[in-house]
This record gives structure tokens, sequence and C-alpha cells, in this order.
């Protein structure tokens, strides 16, 4: 199935739960909304027309200083001066953030059956970060949505052991949001034993 085609059929099937849509680049993309987001990743799984039976990937992005200022660039704080490269037309630009929300949870799925794969974001807003875990659909979304919490701060309501997988649970803060201040100074912790 093509990436045009899969998401014309989600589109079909889930009318009020797709908000949006795209394929840039040939990536087949849906922004399903929060609330449908179990039920919908579900179907992804179980009919035979998706059969999505492998959750490669679960991520999130910051998009709270998106389009504020321009990024600096990877060796920037280093102190070298970087000239900026000549701006290459680009013929079919990214479509930009999904939308106003300041995050939005990434669900990358392949069906290994029928060979396409799909990118489900989830937009979630600051003072509500939470989506329902995938959990008990896909054993690979424990560790994954651990990840996400840790590192961004995005609970996953209903999963088994939420606790932070990459930072030590002492650790003041959620290092990959955007507010996080890079100079932070944490909490010196000792041997336990």
């Amino acid at each position: 199935m093509t990436a045009a085609g899969l998401i014309q059929a989600l589109e079909d099937r889930f009318p009020q739960a797709v908000r949006a849509a795209h394929a840039y680049r040939g990536d087949a993309t849906v922004i399903v909304s929060r609330e449908s987001l179990l039920h919908f990743a579900r179907t992804l799984k179980e009919d035979p027309a998706f059969q999505m039976n492998f959750l490669m990937d679960v991520t999130a992005v910051d998009f709270s200083s998106f389009g504020k200022k321009p990024s600096p660039a990877f060796f920037a704080s280093s102190g070298v001066a970087v000239r900026p490269s000549p701006e290459i037309p680009d013929q079919e630009p990214w479509p930009g953030p999904p939308g106003p929300g300041r995050f939005a949870v990434v669900y990358h799925l392949f069906s290994l059956p029928l060979k396409h794969r799909l990118r489900v974001e989830v937009l979630v807003e600051e003072a509500d970060a939470e989506v329902d875990s995938l959990t008990p659909l896909w054993a690979s979304a424990d560790w994954l949505e651990r990840e996400v919490w840790d590192m961004f701060g995005i609970r996953f309501r209903g999963h088994p052991n939420l606790t932070r997988i990459l930072m030590y649970e002492e650790f003041v803060g959620h290092p990959l949001r955007k507010d996080y201040a890079v100079n932070k100074r944490q909490p010196l912790i000792g041997p336990v034993n």
C-alpha cells in the first residue's frame, strides 16, 4: 500500500480521530486525537488491512521554541564562527509542526507482512501532558514510553512501571525539554551501599 493509500484508508476509517495527515517525502504521517489513540492503535495492529505488528519507536518533540529564533549550528557552542550555508530551495517543504500543542508524541509503526510504515503523532499540551499507554498492545512500548517520560515529562496513562530509565531517580526535570537549562546543577548522589 502506498503512503497516500494508507493515509486515505485511515482517514476513511477514522474520520473523527485523524486530525491531519501528510506524506512528506513519501512518509505516511497521521495526526490523531489523544482520546482516540488507544482504539486507533489497536485497529492498526489487529485489522488485517493494516497489520502494524511492529512498534519501532516512540519519541516526542518539543515545539515550544519552534520558529521563534534561528537554531544555533551544531558547532556554535565551541566558539567557532559558523558561516550559514546558502539556502537550497526545497520543492517539497516540510508542513511544519502538526498544531499548536507544545509536544507531539510520535509513534513509528511497521507492518512486517504488508511492508508499509506509518508515523502517528498525538499533540499534547504542557498543562495536561498525558496520553494512553500502548503497552497492552506492544510490549516494546514499555521501555520506549519510559524514555519519553524521563526525557520529556510526558506521562503514559496505564503504564505498568512509569519510572526513570536513563536518568537517576533524584534527577530534577526532563532534559530534552527546550526550557531545560543546559547548565543546571543536579544533586550529587553517592554510592548506594
